[in-house]
């Protein structure tokens, strides 16, 4: 489904759907945001209400190689993934936060898994 018609209310409400669903099932959260320069990505765990893990294209070794393309979403999958890793995360829900499973986004969770990451 396309979201170019989609009104700001209807794009919130899409992903607060879709954010209900990953809340109810007590394992961390690998929440995803992407803007026009960079992808980030957050392991959130909802029921402390803290950051376990983050990773985006601002940091420093990524930041000047990459920008918002394939290869910079794939990098911050895998870093995530090893983030998890050495804090003890190897099963999470994936929130796309409201943007479709296509692109950057995939890719991003493409690598993810491959680096080791179970959702």
């Amino acid at each position: 489904m396309s979201t170019k018609g989609m009104s700001l209310f209807e794009k919130r409400r899409r992903r607060n759907r879709t954010a209900l669903r990953a809340r109810g099932s007590g394992r961390p959260r690998l929440s995803i945001h992407r803007s026009g320069r960079h992808i980030y990505a957050q392991i959130i765990d909802d029921a402390k209400g803290v950051t376990i893990a983050a990773a985006s294209t601002l940091e420093k070794d990524v930041r000047d190689t990459s920008g918002a393309n394939l290869d910079a979403a794939t990098g911050v999958g895998t870093r995530i993934a090893e983030a998890c890793k050495a804090a003890g995360v190897t099963q999470v829900v994936f929130d796309r936060g409201g943007f479709l499973f296509h692109g950057r986004v995939k890719a991003l969770a493409t690598a993810a898994r491959e680096a080791g990451l179970e959702f």
